[in-house]
Protein backbone atom coordinates (compact mmCIF):
# COMPACT_ATOMS: atom_id res chain seq x y z
CA UNK A 1 0.00 0.00 0.00
CA UNK A 2 0.97 3.64 -0.34
CA UNK A 3 1.38 5.87 2.74
CA UNK A 4 -0.82 8.90 3.24
CA UNK A 5 0.40 12.38 2.36
CA UNK A 6 2.96 13.97 4.69
CA UNK A 7 5.52 16.77 4.82
CA UNK A 8 9.14 15.66 5.02
CA UNK A 9 11.66 17.38 7.31
CA UNK A 10 15.39 16.69 7.66
CA UNK A 11 16.65 18.72 10.66
CA UNK A 12 20.32 19.68 10.84
CA UNK A 13 20.48 19.63 14.65
CA UNK A 14 18.86 17.99 17.66
CA UNK A 15 17.40 21.36 18.69
CA UNK A 16 15.78 21.73 15.27
CA UNK A 17 14.32 18.23 15.52
CA UNK A 18 12.86 19.02 18.96
CA UNK A 19 11.44 22.29 17.67
CA UNK A 20 9.70 20.40 14.85
CA UNK A 21 8.26 17.89 17.33
CA UNK A 22 7.00 20.74 19.51
CA UNK A 23 5.48 22.59 16.57
CA UNK A 24 3.63 19.66 15.04
CA UNK A 25 2.55 17.77 18.15
CA UNK A 26 0.93 14.41 17.52
CA UNK A 27 1.09 15.10 13.77
CA UNK A 28 4.89 14.79 13.86
CA UNK A 29 6.68 11.46 13.87
CA UNK A 30 10.40 10.79 14.04
CA UNK A 31 11.98 8.34 11.59
CA UNK A 32 15.42 6.79 12.07
CA UNK A 33 16.01 3.52 10.20
CA UNK A 34 12.33 3.34 9.25
CA UNK A 35 11.83 -0.39 9.76
CA UNK A 36 9.03 0.06 12.27
CA UNK A 37 7.32 3.23 11.10
CA UNK A 38 7.33 2.83 7.31
CA UNK A 39 5.46 -0.53 7.29
CA UNK A 40 2.84 0.99 9.62
CA UNK A 41 2.50 3.98 7.29
CA UNK A 42 2.03 1.70 4.30
CA UNK A 43 -0.79 -0.09 6.12
CA UNK A 44 -2.25 3.28 7.17
CA UNK A 45 -1.87 2.26 10.82
CA UNK A 46 0.20 5.43 11.20
CA UNK A 47 -0.56 8.57 9.20
CA UNK A 48 1.74 11.36 10.38
CA UNK A 49 1.30 14.73 8.77
CA UNK A 50 4.97 15.52 9.29
CA UNK A 51 7.87 13.06 9.05
CA UNK A 52 11.05 14.15 10.84
CA UNK A 53 14.10 12.29 9.50
CA UNK A 54 17.05 12.04 11.91
CA UNK A 55 19.57 10.65 9.41
CA UNK A 56 21.45 13.96 9.26
CA UNK A 57 22.16 14.06 13.00
CA UNK A 58 25.66 12.63 13.29
CA UNK A 59 25.84 13.83 16.91
CA UNK A 60 23.44 11.00 17.79
CA UNK A 61 25.81 8.28 16.52
CA UNK A 62 28.60 6.50 18.34
CA UNK A 63 29.53 4.24 21.25
CA UNK A 64 31.75 5.46 24.06
CA UNK A 65 32.75 4.60 27.60
CA UNK A 66 32.27 7.21 30.30
CA UNK A 67 33.68 5.94 33.56
CA UNK A 68 31.83 2.75 34.47
CA UNK A 69 29.04 3.43 31.98
CA UNK A 70 28.56 2.94 28.26
CA UNK A 71 26.76 5.58 26.22
CA UNK A 72 25.32 4.69 22.82
CA UNK A 73 23.87 7.33 20.53
CA UNK A 74 20.30 6.74 19.39
CA UNK A 75 21.23 6.75 15.69
CA UNK A 76 23.87 4.04 16.12
CA UNK A 77 22.90 1.11 13.91
CA UNK A 78 22.45 -2.46 15.08
CA UNK A 79 25.38 -3.43 12.86
CA UNK A 80 27.59 -0.89 14.63
CA UNK A 81 26.51 -2.35 17.97
CA UNK A 82 27.35 -5.86 16.73
CA UNK A 83 30.74 -4.76 15.37
CA UNK A 84 31.84 -2.73 18.39
CA UNK A 85 35.03 -4.07 19.97
CA UNK A 86 34.27 -2.09 23.13
CA UNK A 87 30.86 -3.72 23.58
CA UNK A 88 32.26 -7.15 22.73
CA UNK A 89 34.72 -6.71 25.59
CA UNK A 90 32.61 -5.13 28.34
CA UNK A 91 28.96 -5.89 27.48
CA UNK A 92 28.82 -8.75 24.97
CA UNK A 93 25.11 -9.47 25.40
CA UNK A 94 24.44 -6.40 23.26
CA UNK A 95 26.40 -7.89 20.37
CA UNK A 96 24.66 -11.23 20.84
CA UNK A 97 21.21 -9.64 20.77
CA UNK A 98 22.01 -7.34 17.84
CA UNK A 99 23.04 -10.30 15.69
CA UNK A 100 19.64 -11.92 16.31
CA UNK A 101 17.70 -8.92 15.04
CA UNK A 102 16.11 -9.50 11.65
CA UNK A 103 18.78 -9.85 8.93
CA UNK A 104 21.94 -7.99 7.80
CA UNK A 105 20.02 -5.59 5.55
CA UNK A 106 17.88 -4.47 8.47
CA UNK A 107 20.80 -4.28 10.90
CA UNK A 108 22.78 -1.97 8.62
CA UNK A 109 19.91 0.57 8.63
CA UNK A 110 17.94 -0.10 11.82
CA UNK A 111 19.04 1.96 14.81
CA UNK A 112 19.30 1.20 18.50
CA UNK A 113 17.23 4.27 19.35
CA UNK A 114 14.47 3.26 16.99
CA UNK A 115 14.42 -0.24 18.40
CA UNK A 116 13.98 0.89 22.00
CA UNK A 117 11.92 4.07 21.51
CA UNK A 118 8.75 3.04 19.70
CA UNK A 119 7.38 0.62 22.28
CA UNK A 120 6.96 -2.38 19.98
CA UNK A 121 6.80 -5.40 22.31
CA UNK A 122 8.41 -7.57 19.62
CA UNK A 123 11.63 -5.56 19.48
CA UNK A 124 14.65 -7.27 21.04
CA UNK A 125 16.69 -4.49 22.63
CA UNK A 126 14.10 -3.20 25.15
CA UNK A 127 14.24 -6.40 27.23
CA UNK A 128 18.04 -6.49 26.96
CA UNK A 129 18.16 -2.90 28.23
CA UNK A 130 15.88 -3.79 31.13
CA UNK A 131 18.12 -6.73 31.96
CA UNK A 132 21.16 -4.41 31.97
CA UNK A 133 19.35 -1.72 34.02
CA UNK A 134 19.96 0.82 31.27
CA UNK A 135 18.47 4.32 31.11
CA UNK A 136 17.17 6.24 28.11
CA UNK A 137 18.25 9.85 27.67
CA UNK A 138 15.33 12.05 26.55
CA UNK A 139 15.70 15.63 25.40
CA UNK A 140 12.89 18.11 24.90
CA UNK A 141 12.07 21.82 25.15
CA UNK A 142 12.38 21.66 28.95
CA UNK A 143 15.82 20.07 28.86
CA UNK A 144 17.20 16.57 29.33
CA UNK A 145 16.12 13.73 31.59
CA UNK A 146 16.85 10.04 32.02
CA UNK A 147 14.20 7.34 32.35
CA UNK A 148 15.15 3.81 33.48
CA UNK A 149 14.35 1.21 30.83
CA UNK A 150 12.42 -0.71 33.49
CA UNK A 151 10.02 2.27 33.85
CA UNK A 152 9.87 3.37 30.21
CA UNK A 153 7.31 0.99 28.68
CA UNK A 154 3.65 1.53 29.56
CA UNK A 155 1.72 -0.53 26.98
CA UNK A 156 2.19 -1.65 23.39
CA UNK A 157 3.52 1.40 21.49
CA UNK A 158 3.06 3.65 24.55
CA UNK A 159 6.12 4.84 26.49
CA UNK A 160 7.19 7.48 28.98
CA UNK A 161 8.56 9.68 26.17
CA UNK A 162 6.55 12.88 25.68
CA UNK A 163 5.48 13.87 22.16
CA UNK A 164 7.96 16.75 22.09
CA UNK A 165 10.89 14.69 23.38
CA UNK A 166 13.58 12.92 21.41
CA UNK A 167 15.41 9.83 22.63
CA UNK A 168 19.03 10.82 22.08
CA UNK A 169 21.07 8.08 23.77
CA UNK A 170 21.11 4.93 25.85
CA UNK A 171 23.23 4.82 29.01
CA UNK A 172 24.03 1.60 30.83
CA UNK A 173 26.31 0.52 33.68
CA UNK A 174 29.12 -1.81 32.63
CA UNK A 175 28.50 -5.25 34.13
CA UNK A 176 31.29 -6.54 36.40
CA UNK A 177 34.14 -8.40 34.74
CA UNK A 178 33.46 -12.13 34.59
CA UNK A 179 29.67 -11.81 34.49
CA UNK A 180 27.66 -14.43 32.64
CA UNK A 181 25.21 -13.41 29.93
CA UNK A 182 22.93 -14.83 27.26
CA UNK A 183 20.11 -13.79 24.95
CA UNK A 184 18.05 -16.75 23.77
CA UNK A 185 15.46 -16.26 21.06
CA UNK A 186 13.13 -18.62 19.24
CA UNK A 187 11.75 -17.38 15.94
CA UNK A 188 10.09 -19.12 13.00
CA UNK A 189 12.49 -17.83 10.37
CA UNK A 190 15.21 -15.26 9.78
CA UNK A 191 13.80 -11.77 10.14
CA UNK A 192 10.82 -12.74 12.28
CA UNK A 193 9.90 -11.41 15.69
CA UNK A 194 10.51 -13.77 18.60
CA UNK A 195 7.98 -16.41 19.53
CA UNK A 196 9.61 -15.76 22.90
CA UNK A 197 13.05 -14.59 24.01
CA UNK A 198 14.93 -14.14 27.27
CA UNK A 199 17.89 -12.01 28.35
CA UNK A 200 19.92 -13.08 31.38
CA UNK A 201 22.88 -11.54 33.22
CA UNK A 202 24.44 -13.46 36.13
CA UNK A 203 27.13 -12.48 38.60
CA UNK A 204 28.68 -15.41 40.47
CA UNK A 205 30.92 -15.26 43.53
CA UNK A 206 32.58 -18.41 44.85
CA UNK A 207 30.09 -20.61 43.03
CA UNK A 208 27.08 -18.77 44.46
CA UNK A 209 24.85 -16.40 42.53
CA UNK A 210 25.35 -12.87 43.79
CA UNK A 211 23.06 -11.14 41.30
CA UNK A 212 20.68 -12.27 38.55
CA UNK A 213 18.72 -10.23 36.05
CA UNK A 214 16.13 -11.70 33.66
CA UNK A 215 13.94 -9.98 31.07
CA UNK A 216 11.52 -11.28 28.43
CA UNK A 217 10.74 -10.29 24.83
CA UNK A 218 7.40 -10.45 22.99
CA UNK A 219 5.36 -12.28 25.61
CA UNK A 220 3.42 -9.28 26.90
CA UNK A 221 2.24 -5.82 25.86
CA UNK A 222 5.67 -4.56 26.88
CA UNK A 223 9.08 -6.09 27.50
CA UNK A 224 8.92 -7.76 30.90
CA UNK A 225 11.53 -7.42 33.62
CA UNK A 226 11.22 -10.73 35.47
CA UNK A 227 12.47 -9.47 38.83
CA UNK A 228 11.09 -12.35 40.88
CA UNK A 229 12.59 -14.91 38.49
CA UNK A 230 16.02 -13.36 38.94
CA UNK A 231 15.65 -13.26 42.72
CA UNK A 232 15.01 -17.02 42.87
CA UNK A 233 18.58 -17.56 41.66
CA UNK A 234 20.30 -15.19 44.11
CA UNK A 235 22.09 -17.02 46.93
CA UNK A 236 21.93 -20.38 45.12
CA UNK A 237 24.41 -22.42 43.11
CA UNK A 238 22.03 -21.98 40.17
CA UNK A 239 21.28 -25.67 40.42
CA UNK A 240 18.36 -27.50 38.83
CA UNK A 241 15.92 -26.62 41.60
CA UNK A 242 16.76 -22.90 41.43
CA UNK A 243 16.57 -22.83 37.64
CA UNK A 244 13.20 -24.57 37.72
CA UNK A 245 11.89 -21.94 40.12
CA UNK A 246 13.18 -19.15 37.89
CA UNK A 247 11.51 -20.72 34.88
CA UNK A 248 8.15 -20.95 36.64
CA UNK A 249 8.41 -17.37 37.94
CA UNK A 250 9.14 -16.09 34.44
CA UNK A 251 6.29 -18.07 32.92
CA UNK A 252 4.02 -16.67 35.61
CA UNK A 253 4.32 -13.09 34.32
CA UNK A 254 4.20 -13.97 30.60
CA UNK A 255 0.96 -12.98 28.87
CA UNK A 256 1.52 -13.74 25.18
CA UNK A 257 -1.33 -13.48 22.71
CA UNK A 258 -2.23 -16.24 20.30
CA UNK A 259 -0.98 -15.40 16.81
CA UNK A 260 0.74 -17.01 13.83
CA UNK A 261 3.61 -17.94 16.17
CA UNK A 262 1.38 -20.22 18.22
CA UNK A 263 -1.31 -20.32 20.92
CA UNK A 264 -0.83 -18.73 24.33
CA UNK A 265 0.04 -22.02 26.02
CA UNK A 266 2.77 -22.80 23.52
CA UNK A 267 4.33 -19.35 23.69
CA UNK A 268 4.28 -19.45 27.49
CA UNK A 269 6.00 -22.84 27.38
CA UNK A 270 8.62 -21.47 24.98
CA UNK A 271 9.20 -18.59 27.41
CA UNK A 272 10.27 -21.11 30.03
CA UNK A 273 12.51 -22.93 27.57
CA UNK A 274 14.25 -19.69 26.59
CA UNK A 275 14.77 -18.70 30.23
CA UNK A 276 16.25 -22.10 31.06
CA UNK A 277 18.61 -22.01 28.07
CA UNK A 278 19.68 -18.43 28.79
CA UNK A 279 20.34 -19.11 32.48
CA UNK A 280 22.33 -22.26 31.72
CA UNK A 281 24.42 -20.53 29.05
CA UNK A 282 24.98 -17.46 31.24
CA UNK A 283 26.12 -19.74 34.08
CA UNK A 284 28.57 -21.53 31.77
CA UNK A 285 30.04 -18.16 30.78
CA UNK A 286 30.22 -16.71 34.30
CA UNK A 287 33.53 -16.60 36.13
CA UNK A 288 33.68 -16.70 39.93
Amino acid sequence: MIPGAFEYHRPASVDEAIALLSRHGDEGRVIAGGHSLVPMMKLRLAEPGHLIDLQGLDSLRGIQQAGRCIEIGAMTTQQEVAASELLAEVCPILREAALLIADPQVRYCGTLGGNVANGDPGNDMPAVMQCLDASFVLRGPKGEREVPARNFYEAAYFTARAEDELLTAVSLPIPPAGHGYAYEKLKRKVGDYATAAAAVVLIMNGGTCESASIALTNVGQTPLFAEAAGQTLVGTKVDEAAVAMAVEAAKGIAEPVADMRGPEEYRTHVTGVMVRRAVERALARAQA
